[in-house]
């Protein structure tokens, strides 16, 4: 089946018009565009990171998730792959590898733009801000943005991608360590190196990681990568002894961790406490016609949960509705009763 989110909408002059743009493609993002695409509405989807999911996709993929209502337990990348699904018949355009950076109001004409870091503005009459804990940024490596894409990648949310390659893993936490499990039965060859000689995975893991056939190398960085199109090799070094190796590799999982940063979001006048973006019952921000839902809000008696962010994106749709389109109520009646 083809990713709904592969097709980036590519606008003419840099431009694209929805009733609804939401910023952040992760959870509480994705049923917020299935929402609003129930109630109607033309949904934009603006996230920085290339794939959907957010902290789901870039951190624990493969991890079970036990809180999310009607499933005693799902995978986090398979949440999101629902999701995904879900929204997919309203046909919501993905903006990914976007990042949110200007926001205008135009009051006489009742919309709002925002435009991203690749000069894409997207004109809309609400705006809902999903971001998580920002925008999320992963942590490079040398030559990383000659080899993204062609080789390199800082995610693995289908296994298969990998299927018969020899990978190399930078990185000591639980994603690198969950990565090099998981990958065990797919990959030709698997090779761990991280920076230290302690590890910040859970203990179970890099236990079976060690017992396993990967080859663990301790204090080893990357020195370079080594390709033309794709990944052909890495170069890499001991720190302590600079003693250096090249690997033959076809694949590079940067599993450095990410950076979180609400960045151009502190500069267009939002209410925040501690990062967080206030918000009232309606999930209203202090900016008219913008919205906001999931960890990012703030508000008293707060819980940070996905099955708290999938009723504050609906919440949130229901009350932009009205203001999209006076016409529409508050209320949609239930999505069992709908024909």
């Amino acid at each position: 089946m083809t990713d709904p989110t592969s097709a980036v909408a590519s606008a003419p002059n840099g431009r694209h018009e929805a009733d609804l743009l939401i910023i952040g493609a992760g959870p509480a993002g994705l049923y917020a565009a299935y929402y609003a695409g129930f109630r109607g509405m033309n949904v934009a989807i603006l996230d920085s990171l290339p794939e959907a999911g957010g902290q789901v996709t870039a951190l624990y993929p493969e991890k079970l998730i036990y809180d999310v209502a009607g499933f005693p337990a799902i995978k986090g990348q398979e949440l999101i792959d629902n999701l995904v699904e879900q929204a997919a018949p309203f046909n919501p355009t993905y903006f990914l590898g976007h990042r949110a950076e200007e926001m205008t109001h135009d009051e006489a004409a009742g919309t709002v733009t925002v435009t991203s870091h690749k000069a894409m503005a997207i004109v809309c009459k609400a705006v809902l801000i999903t971001g998580g804990i920002g925008t999320f940024t992963p942590r490079p490596l040398p030559d990383a943005e000659e080899f993204e894409g062609r080789g390199l990648r800082y995610f693995v949310p289908k296994l298969d991608a990998l299927a018969d390659q020899d990978v190399l893993i930078v990185g000591g936490g639980d994603s690198a360590f969950d990565w090099a499990h998981n990958l065990q039965p797919i990959a030709r060859s698997i090779t761990l190196i991280h920076r230290r000689d302690r590890f910040r995975a859970h203990e179970h893991t890099v236990e079976q990681v060690l017992e396993s056939p990967v080859r663990v190398m301790i204090h080893t960085e990357v020195a370079r990568i080594i390709g033309d199109e794709r990944v052909k090799a890495v170069e890499v070094f001991n720190n302590k002894t600079d003693e250096r190796e090249i690997l033959d590799v076809q694949a590079v999982v940067a599993a450095l961790g990410f950076t979180a940063d609400l960045g151009p979001l502190t500069r267009w006048g939002l209410q925040q406490e501690k990062r967080h973006i206030i918000v009232d019952t309606a999930m209203r921000t202090n900016l008219d016609r913008v919205f906001a839902a999931g960890d990012i809000t703030e508000y008293d008696g707060k819980v940070r949960l996905i099955s708290v962010g999938f009723g504050e994106a609906a919440t949130a749709v229901n009350n932009a509705a009205p203001v999209i389109d006076p016409s529409l109520k508050l209320f949609p009646g239930h999505s069992s009763d709908q024909p």
